[in-house]
C-alpha cells in the first residue's frame, strides 16, 4: 500500500513539473508571438496565381460533367508534373533567381484626413527596394482625398525612395487622388486614371471654429499666453486679430507655394499655375490638362502586364489593440462620410 501511495506522489511531483515547464514554454512561446504581431506581419499574394484560378474556376463551371471529369484528371497530372519537376531541379540545386520574370510588386493606399497608412506603405516599400532586381516595377493602386499636410508629405517622401532608386512607378487611380492624394500621385513615372476619378485639386485649405462671441454672451473668460508673436494666429475660445488672420493666410499661402514646386518638379511639362486653383477634374478632363498618363483602370492596367511580369501584392498589417481598433474605425468612419460629403459638395450626382 505505502509503495502505491508513493507512487502516486511521484506521480503527481513530475506531472507538476511537466505542467510547470509547459506553462512557462507557453508563456514564453505567446509573449514572443505577440511582440512579433506587435511588430506587424507582411503578407505577401502571387495575384498571377490568383487571377489563374479564378480563371480555371470559371473553365470548370462551363463544362458538363464528363468533361469536367477530364479537365480535372488533366490538371491534376500538370500540377504533380510541375511538382515533380521543381522537386528536381531543387534537388540538383539549379534554382536560379536570375532567370525569374520581372516582378511587378502591387502596392495598395487607401488614404484617410490624417494619413495614417504611412506607416505601412513605408514598410512596404523598404520591402520592395530589399528585393527589387532590374527590371521589376512597382504599381501602386491609390485612393484619398487628401488629408494633413505632413502626413501626405511624408507619404509622398516615401515614394520618392522609390524614385531615387531608380525603380519605375506607376499609380492607378480608380476613384480619387485629390490635394495630398495627387501630391502623392505626380511622384510616379506615370499616372493611370480611370475615367470619372476625381484628380487635381492642388490647393491648402483650413477653417478654424471660433465661439468667442458665445462665450463672452455667457460671460465666460479664455486665457491664452503665448511667447512668440505669431505661436498662436487663430483660436477657438479667443478674440481672433485681423493681424492674426492675416497672418494665417500667409501661412496658407506658403503652403500652398510648397505643394505647388513640388508638382511642378516631379511633372515639369505640367502648367502648374494653370491647374494649381484648388479645382478637380475628372480623369479625361485631367489627362487634357497633363495631370494624369494614361485612361483605364488599374485592373486593365495590371492584367494587360501579366503575360510579362510576376505580380506579387505586399500588404503590411500591424497588430492593433482593441481599443486602438475601436478609434481608428470610428475615424474611418468619419473619413468616409466627409469624403461622400465633399463629393456631393463639389460635384453632381449622375
Amino acid at each position: 500500500m505505502d509503495l502505491i501511495v508513493n507512487y502516486g506522489l511521484f506521480l503527481a511531483r513530475v506531472v507538476t513539473v511537466v505542467v510547470a515547464i509547459a506553462v512557462v514554454v507557453m508563456l514564453v512561446a505567446n509573449a514572443a508571438r505577440h511582440k512579433k504581431q506587435q511588430r506587424g506581419e507582411l503578407r505577401v499574394t502571387k495575384l498571377n496565381e490568383q487571377y489563374q484560378e479564378m480563371q480555371n474556376s470559371l473553365s470548370e463551371a462551363l463544362l458538363d460533367d464528363p468533361a469536367r471529369k477530364l479537365w480535372l484528371k488533366e490538371q491534376k497530372r500538370q500540377r504533380k508534373q510541375e511538382a515533380k519537376a521543381a522537386k528536381a531541379r531543387a534537388k540538383l540545386g539549379q534554382v536560379n533567381t536570375t532567370s525569374r520574370k520581372p516582378v511587378l510588386w502591387v502596392l495598395d493606399f487607401k488614404g484617410s484626413m490624417d494619413a495614417h497608412e504611412v506607416t505601412a506603405l513605408r514598410e512596404e516599400i523598404s520591402a520592395v527596394l530589399a528585393t527589387y532586381k532590374p527590371g521589376d516595377e512597382v504599381l501602386l493602386r491609390l485612393e484619398s482625398p487628401g488629408g494633413v499636410v505632413h502626413g501626405y508629405g511624408l507619404a509622398a517622401s516615401q515614394l520618392q525612395r522609390l524614385r531615387d532608386h531608380k525603380v519605375p512607378l506607376t499609380v492607378a487611380v480608380d476613384k480619387v487622388a485629390a490635394s495630398g492624394g495627387y501630391m502623392m500621385a505626380c511622384v510616379a513615372d506615370r499616372i493611370v486614371s480611370a475615367p470619372f476619378a476625381i484628380i487635381g485639386s492642388i490647393g491648402v485649405v483650413a477653417q478654424v471654429p471660433n465661439f468667442h462671441r458665445l462665450l463672452q454672451r455667457n460671460n465666460i473668460d479664455v486665457e491664452l499666453h503665448t511667447a512668440g508673436q505669431y505661436k498662436r494666429t487663430l483660436t477657438l475660445f479667443g478674440e481672433n486679430t485681423p493681424e492674426g488672420r492675416d497672418k494665417f493666410r500667409e501661412d496658407l499661402n506658403e503652403t500652398h507655394q510648397l505643394f505647388k514646386s513640388f508638382v511642378h518638379s516631379m511633372r515639369p511639362a505640367l502648367d502648374v499655375e494653370a491647374v494649381a486653383t484648388g479645382e478637380h477634374w475628372y480623369g479625361s478632363q485631367a489627362q487634357d490638362k497633363g495631370l494624369v498618363d494614361e485612361i483605364g483602370t488599374s485592373d486593365d492596367w495590371l492584367l494587360a502586364r501579366l503575360e510579362r511580369f510576376e505580380a506579387v501584392n505586399v500588404h503590411y498589417v500591424q497588430r492593433k489593440k482593441l481599443v486602438d481598433r475601436f478609434t481608428r474605425s470610428a475615424a474611418e468612419s468619419a473619413d468616409r462620410l466627409l469624403l461622400r460629403w465633399w463629393q456631393r459638395g463639389e460635384r453632381p450626382l449622375p
